[in-house]
């Protein structure tokens, strides 16, 4: 999902965020992940890891939503966006909403803190857990959400002003730093040939802030728009002795790959009557198979806009209808060849009817398959 919510909900379920009915969660929100649903810390906890989030959770800020309640032996940070108190955000609805809460576990640990210190506070908190799991010969599973360069951005004293990129560029160098930490602690944990670190993000860059956000590159688009732009994200994986430094890849995946891929390594079984909509990149990682056939379907609210099978991509919705719940087909459709045109400027839809034929007709029997959750809101 191009949206930090959806895009976590698929994260963490492995499945496409409208079955869990998941949209973008504000602090008046009521709803959140239900307990229904079974997270890729379920999955781990049930084979015996020690299982931490540390960060963005941003999947319900009630009790029976948080990620305690979802597989998460213990939890720091703050549990939707940090643009959501009075002091930092930009809604005519601000004043409806509490400071920014900082939790552990279950309880607000403080309130509106400083958010220059939250890199190097999740850090400390993530490298103690891989640490203090090492010690107890416990595999662990670690989720670090980090807050930027979500806005409003921070930097440490000691990163304020050392970029060329101004505060966005600092806050970046910072979480450079912070991965830094992470991968030393797993391997002067002595662990770090029996672990797999992954890293991404929830989608693409807010290029409407300008210097206060990121770019997509040639990419159209950005965070909230179903452009490429807005959910295409690099995707590094480490794990010395099973991956090969260096590489790259052009194999398909996406991040609801993410539970099927830690369920296959971990040994897990999932319930055969969950469906799920991700797949093991386990070929891709270890083999270098690029074999697996692109297929994505790009969901607005509960309507899907787009499809991806292959090189090919088609709009069946208007790109223009923004956050309409429930879009018509546009008139007019829209076809790029991804592979030749990651950019979607050139329209081959008159060219080649019988993808367009093919490609809608997917999509109809996908909403037909699919059920949608009761919306959290």
């Amino acid at each position: 999902s191009p949206l930090c919510s959806p895009s976590r909900a698929a994260l963490m379920t492995g499945r496409y965020p409208v079955r869990c009915g998941s949209k973008v969660l504000f602090p008046y929100s009521t709803g959140g992940l239900k307990a229904g649903e079974t997270t890729v810390a379920d999955v781990l906890r049930s084979v015996g890891y020690a299982t931490a989030i540390v960060g963005k959770w941003h999947l319900g800020h009630k009790g029976e939503y948080l990620p305690t309640r979802h597989g998460f032996d213990s939890y720091f940070g703050i549990p939707y966006s940090n643009d959501m108190s009075p002091a930092t955000s930009r809604s005519p609805r601000k004043s409806e909403y509490p400071p920014t809460p900082l939790m552990r576990n279950e309880t607000v640990a403080e309130q509106e803190p400083d958010q220059s210190t939250l890199t190097g506070r999740y850090t400390e908190e993530a490298t103690g857990f891989i640490r203090s799991s090492a010690r107890a010969k416990k595999p662990f599973f670690l989720y670090f959400a980090h807050t930027f360069p979500h806005w409003p951005l921070a930097a440490s004293a000691k990163f304020k002003g050392k970029s060329k990129r101004g505060l966005f560029g600092d806050a970046v160098e910072e979480l450079d730093w912070s991965v830094g930490e992470v991968l030393r602690a797993v391997k002067e944990a002595g662990v770090e040939g029996n672990t797999l670190v992954m890293f991404s993000s929830d989608n693409g860059p807010a290029m409407p802030l300008r210097e206060e956000g990121g770019t997509a590159g040639q990419l159209s688009g950005w965070k909230s728009q179903n452009w490429e732009g807005g959910h295409r994200e690099p995707f590094i994986a480490r794990w010395p002795g099973r991956i090969k430094a260096g590489q790259v890849s052009h194999a398909f995946g996406c991040t609801m790959d993410i539970l099927p891929t830690c369920a296959k390594l971990a040994g897990a079984r999932l319930a055969a009557e969950r469906e799920l909509d991700g797949m093991d990149l386990g070929p891709a990682l270890f083999r270098g198979d690029e074999s697996r056939e692109a297929l994505f379907f790009y969901y607005g609210d509960v309507t899907v806009r787009a499809v991806r099978k292959g090189p090919w991509k088609l709009w069946v919705t208007d790109p223009k209808a923004g956050f309409a719940q429930k879009p018509p087909r546009t008139a007019t459709p829209l076809l790029f060849h991804l592979e030749h045109d990651p950019s979607e400027r050139f329209n081959m839809a008159e060219k080649q009817p019988e993808v367009v034929r093919e490609l809608t007709a997917l999509v109809d029997r996908h909403v037909a398959q699919v059920k949608i959750g009761e919306l959290q809101e």
